[in-house]
């Protein structure tokens, strides 16, 4: 199966995987025991976004960085993903990370949030959010790296399906530049790598 639909059909891993993030404790205890990873990191970068800025998120997963404002735009592959995150918003759509049904040059602000290790070619998926991302607009960001104490623990997600290929933070940075963004900060928290950066 590839692993784009297996995020798209399986309904009970999608379904755990959105309880453990959206209950806090549990997920900063998951975030640490299983990447080391300080989340408040997360929680503060979906805090620092403005809410006034058009916005895709995407993929949103089950609604953790979704706002209910008609200019904050969710989209995610997943069904299951999207039926949860409804009970945060109704501005929801059902999209490909790597063919966004948008014109260039759309959005204020692109989240991504704990998605593009999932992904077969995220440096694709960064090239597309880039291309509708208007030009001075932001792209947020995490997600899991390699190249840390935690690779055992990827590669073993990887061979079940889960993850992605992915890459070092130096692999994330290259790709972000590739896209044609600048002003990149990036911010390594165990195996998680959050990320800011303009167009």
């Amino acid at each position: 199966m590839d692993l784009r639909d297996r995020w798209k059909t399986d309904r009970l891993s999608a379904a755990l995987y959105d309880f453990a993030v959206q209950n806090r404790p549990l997920s900063r205890l998951g975030a640490r025991v299983l990447w080391n990873y300080d989340i408040t990191h997360l929680r503060q970068s979906i805090a620092a976004a403005p809410a006034d800025a058009l916005t895709l998120d995407i993929p949103c997963g089950g609604g953790l960085a979704v706002r209910d404002n008609p200019r904050h735009v969710a989209a995610d592959l997943s069904w299951t993903m999207l039926t949860r995150a409804r009970r945060k918003t109704k501005t929801l759509l059902q999209a490909d990370i790597y063919a966004l049904p948008f014109a260039d040059s759309t959005f204020d602000l692109c989240l991504t949030y704990n998605g593009l290790h999932c992904l077969p070619d995220p440096a694709a998926a960064l090239h597309e959010l880039s291309r509708v991302l208007r030009p001075g607009g932001t792209l947020r960001g995490t997600t899991l790296v390699r190249g840390t104490s935690r690779d055992r623990l990827y590669k073993l997600m990887k061979r079940l399906g889960v993850f992605g290929p992915s890459g070092t933070t130096a692999d994330l940075r290259d790709w972000l530049t590739s896209a044609g963004l600048t002003s990149i900060a990036l911010t390594p928290s165990g195996a998680v790598t959050g990320f800011t950066a303009r167009k």
